[in-house]
């Protein structure tokens, strides 16, 4: 396996639209390392100039302490698993899996030897007579993870590779490629739009947006400390919720949302230069929590929409004009439609400047 290092790699296409901006960041031996934003962010751009099937504009870009910049794809010594499986649908799992090594010429023996690897390894061995339009969708892109293991190469990439999945067996997926990432000890970089998925399996995640890194840290870390409103609202489901207003200070420190309502911050570290500020405050799902009428820092949000969802509740509020989400324990089942007291866990909450949305320390 091998590193890679991307120093202000750029990519800027002829009509000077400008796909990736500046990349720089180190990608460790034996890491899964998530690319993660909307789409349209550069993710898979950024991933498809490691992979060498888009070239660099300008920045140098090495795996394994070589530069690759202007190496071909097939001499790079990487593997790519792709969106769609791209499996010949007339060749059995056992002929696909071995197809890329008989194009670079190794010996039937070497062959065999690593197909029967790689198909105990994703348990394959009961498939490898079967063809592609006979197994089931998370077997064909197991098959597809096969195909990449068999070739020992310096590192895997994949691009969204279980977004033809349905859900169940994006779940099982996940938890195949986590394994098999433990197992091989392989350096990874995995391109999804998915945030659960980037959670879920990165060791550290690459936020993008608009061909810009955002944050670069491990899943906890982007979701305790986002460097900026962006990171804070796209990673967590549902997604963080965002109170725009001016702190004010009356009796305590209050928000006051543009609607001219007063969201009450008791308990809240807030300094003394953000009062009289436009500014976002940020409050997670499971920091909104329910309060015994007149509580400090209690206010009042009418119940919309209630989605128990088993191990949890999902409680779907209206403040005025402003939406909100709150995650409860099970027991918790509000009257729709009814006003409910809740607070915000104070120490939990986020600050974010109004104008440029960076982080307030």
């Amino acid at each position: 396996m091998a590193s890679v290092q991307l120093d202000q790699v750029r990519k800027v296409y002829p009509n000077g639209f400008v796909g990736v901006a500046g990349a720089s960041f180190e990608i460790a031996d034996g890491e899964l390392l998530v690319l993660v934003g909307p789409s349209g962010c550069g993710k898979s751009t950024l991933l498809r100039m490691i992979a060498g099937l888009e070239s660099i504009t300008s920045g140098t870009l090495s795996i394994g302490g070589r530069v690759v910049n202007d190496v071909a794809p097939k001499d790079r010594d990487i593997a790519m698993v792709f969106q769609s499986y791209a499996l010949y649908p007339h060749m059995t799992v056992a002929e696909n899996l071995a197809f890329g090594l008989k194009l670079r010429g190794h010996d039937k023996a070497a062959i065999a030897t690593r197909v029967a690897e790689a198909a105990k390894t994703l348990e394959l061995d009961a498939l490898l007579d079967r063809k592609p339009a006979v197994l089931s969708g998370g077997q064909r892109q197991r098959v597809a993870l096969g195909r990449a293991l068999v070739r020992h190469p310096q590192v895997f990439l994949l691009d969204e590779p279980l977004s033809n999945l349905d859900a169940k067996l994006r779940l099982s997926m996940r938890v195949e490629i986590a394994r098999l990432h433990r197992q091989l000890g392989a350096t990874m970089v995995y391109v999804t739009h998915d945030q659960i998925e980037a959670m879920t399996l990165g060791q550290r995640i690459v936020v993008l947006d608009r061909g810009e890194i955002q944050q670069i840290d491990t899943p906890m870390a982007l979701y305790e400390r986002p460097a900026n409103l962006f990171v804070a609202t796209f990673l967590g489901s549902p997604a963080m919720n965002v109170l725009r207003g001016r702190l004010a200070r009356g009796d305590g420190v209050v928000l006051q949302l543009e609607d001219g309502l007063g969201v009450p911050l008791d308990g809240v570290n807030v300094r003394e230069e953000w009062l009289g500020r436009d500014i976002v405050v940020g409050v997670r799902p499971e920091h909104l929590r329910p309060a015994a009428d007149g509580a400090a820092g209690a206010f009042e949000a009418e119940v919309e929409v209630v989605e128990p969802v088993g191990s949890e509740v999902f409680v779907n509020l209206r403040l005025g004009r402003q939406a909100l989400v709150a995650r409860f324990d099970p027991h918790v089942l509000p009257e729709r439609g009814k006003p409910l007291a809740i607070t915000i866990a104070g120490e939990r909450a986020h600050f974010f400047d109004a104008a440029s949305g960076a982080t307030l320390a």
